[in-house]
């Protein structure tokens, strides 16, 4: 599978660094390959996704890729960006609204909606688009770490 945030080094935005409205943001091309192998970590091999002639004759007219690998990015965002490491997630809603389909460029954000100094729960919006179309969007709560000590 491809990196989706090759090249770009992890960081960490603790807590006390972080402000509403605050964002992080990647573009990722979903390949066969993505979908493969998300179907054999997952073991979801519904044939929509990873069956050539049945994608085809589907409503779909195609392949799509799994709704949760769509939503994994988004702990790609907040694992490795926004909190970044050390952030632990909580809780995560989802509404799919589009297929994705292999060739598709997604655009992943997250960004900061509301912090809750109790806890340092940060709740940020989430949302994948195809082509400026939004395709899945949610709510993710995130424990951000705190600043360590100097």
């Amino acid at each position: 599978m491809n990196a989706p945030l090759k090249g770009v080094a992890p960081r960490t935005v603790y807590y006390e660094e972080m402000s509403i409205g605050q964002s992080e943001s990647f573009r990722h091309m979903v390949s066969d390959k993505d979908i493969s192998a998300f179907a054999a970590v997952s073991g979801d091999y519904n044939p929509v996704h990873v069956d050539k002639a049945y994608g085809e004759a589907s409503r779909f007219g195609g392949n799509i890729a799994h709704g949760l690998y769509t939503a994994s990015l988004f702990s790609a965002l907040l694992g490795m960006r926004l909190p970044g490491p050390g952030a632990i997630y909580v809780e995560q809603t989802l509404k799919f609204m589009a297929p994705v389909r292999p060739g598709d460029e997604l655009e992943v954000s997250v960004s900061i909606k509301e912090m809750i100094d109790r806890g340092r729960r940060v709740i940020l919006d989430c949302e994948a688009k195809v082509d400026g179309a939004l395709v899945l969007s949610g709510e993710a709560t995130v424990l951000a770490p705190p600043k360590p000590a100097q």
